[in-house]
Formats: structure tokens, sequence, C-alpha cells
């Protein structure tokens, strides 16, 4: 039987005490009917994992006790960013909880010349909050222990200026529907990948321009037009096959 896992993003130890969030323990609790003494799992999003248990229900507030550590889930040996366009609402949610699924380790939300989503600095706080929680549900559910991290969104060009030159056995790849390149044409042995995919309604020309001359190999997937979040998870699906561990 699969133990249920939660995130904390607090340090942990063998034998410590938590005290749940509301939101979290009310799941426990009135979803899932678990009751004291139930066993689970807790992981910090970095990485490490204990074995729970359920030790007090007061209130509708919940504590763990915190067990043994548990060997974590094995991280793709392939370090994913997805730089993504960002998209209304749940078309935005839907890319960071498949791309976190599929092992990303990083994620940068992009403001583009087409992107319909506006921020300013206080909705573009109030974002990253609200995807970061998407991705920490989507490693609870997938079973990683590692949550992506998460950029506060930043201009396209920006974004492009502050790469600088790209290590060794690294590429740098946009998705453009009329390239000439596919997947298959990409060379071996690499080891981190950055996936550049524009917002609803694709980039624009000067935009792909712009990653062109920043270092940018244009990637065509396939002969049909992709929506935003789609593109994301199918892109990143293949590069994890060939290069990560879906094969």
């Amino acid at each position: 039987m699969r133990l249920t896992r939660v995130h904390v993003a607090v340090p942990l130890a063998t034998g410590a005490t938590l005290e749940l969030a509301a939101r979290a323990g009310q799941h426990l609790v009135r979803v899932l009917r678990l009751e004291r003494g139930a066993p689970l799992s807790v992981f910090d999003g970095q990485g490490r994992e204990y074995a729970a248990t359920i030790s007090a229900i007061r209130d509708g507030r919940v504590q763990v006790l915190l067990g043994e550590p548990l060997t974590a889930a094995a991280e793709s040996p392939l370090a994913i960013t997805l730089a993504q366009g960002v998209s209304r609402g749940e078309r935005m949610d839907y890319a960071i909880q498949k791309a976190t699924e599929l092992g990303v380790a990083r994620i940068v939300p992009l403001l583009c010349e087409r992107s319909v989503v506006k921020l300013d600095a206080e909705q573009a706080a109030r974002k990253l909050e609200h995807w970061q929680g998407v991705a920490a549900a989507a490693a609870e559910q997938s079973g990683r222990a590692v949550v992506p991290a998460i950029d506060l969104p930043r201009r396209f060009l920006e974004h492009l200026a502050a790469g600088g030159p790209a290590p060794a056995a690294c590429a740098r790849l946009v998705l453009a529907p009329l390239a000439a390149t596919g997947p298959a044409a990409l060379p071996p042995g690499l080891a981190r990948l950055e996936l550049l995919i524009g917002p609803e309604g694709g980039l624009a020309e000067q935009e792909l321009e712009a990653a062109a001359l920043a270092g940018y190999a244009a990637l065509r997937l396939g002969p049909r037009v992709l929506r935003t979040e789609t593109a994301a998870a199918a892109a990143i699906a293949v590069l994890q096959a060939r290069y990560g561990d879906l094969g």
C-alpha cells in the first residue's frame, strides 16, 4: 500500500513533531479519513523524506511524528529548466503540474509579447506562491521528494540577457512549429537542457530571432501545432525518454 505523502517546507529530523499546515491537515482528516496512528511520509522538497505517523488530531490541527529517513525516489539524471511563457489560469497550472511530474528541475515563468496575462510586482508574487503550491502538490502525487524551483516571472528579453554562455553538455532549445530540426537530430550525451516555450499564440517572430541570437536552437515536435501547456508536457516527455529516466 502506497503511503500518503505530505510536503512541508521546514527542516526534518527523526523524532521531531510537526504541526501540518491547516489545509494539509484537513485533507488528511476530512478527505482521506486518516486517524491518529495512521502512517504517512513527509518530505521537504529538497530531496529528504521521512516516515511519519499522525500523533495527534486536535480541533482540526494535525501533528505528525517523524520516524526514520526514507530513500527518496531518484531524480532524473537530466536537469531540465522549463522557461514557460505565462498563460492564463488552468493552462499555466497544467504546464507546471505536468512539468513537475515529468521531472523538471526548474521553471522560469516568462512574460512574452503575446502573453495575455499582465502582472505587476504584487500579482507576480501571488502567482509565484500559487504555482509553488501546484508544484508541491504534483510532487506529492508523483513520488518526488524534490519540488522544482520556480522563479519570479520575468520578461522574455531579460531572461535571454541573464543566460550567459551555455555550460558543457547543455543545450538550449526553443519550440518553433516551423523549425527544421526534430528531437532525433539533437546531439547525444546531454545532461542539462533549457526548454523555451511561448504562451498562447506562441512566440513573436522577433522573440524567436532574439532566442536564436542567444544560442537557442529551434526545435519542432511534429506536424501538429500544440497548445502551450500540451507542448511543455510533450517536449519534456520526449527529452526525458532520450536523455533522462523515461527510457
